[in-house]
């Protein structure tokens, strides 16, 4: 049983070129800030988007749940919980 609500790690994410905070909920669910900040559909992030990459001159690639940095970070938390 996970003993926590939620818990977090600020981590340097080279897709974004930025740091991103990792969340993991109690039911094991994770997110990304750096998601609902340069993934997530929408106007204002389209703009925040394509100025980052302007600024990196390069593609950001942002994955949002599907990313390797935040299933790893869950699965890491998850499993220390596990063999407790």
């Amino acid at each position: 049983m996970v003993n926590w609500q939620v818990t977090a790690m600020t981590i340097y994410c080279d897709a974004v070129a930025d740091e991103v905070t990792v969340l993991v909920y109690k039911d094991g669910t994770a997110k990304c800030t750096g998601y609902t900040k340069y993934g997530e559909p929408g106007q204002e992030v389209g703009v925040r988007l394509k100025k980052r990459s302007r600024e990196l001159k390069r593609n950001i690639d942002c994955r949002g749940q599907g990313c390797s940095l935040v299933a790893r970070y869950r699965d890491k938390l998850l499993a220390e919980e596990r063999n407790r």
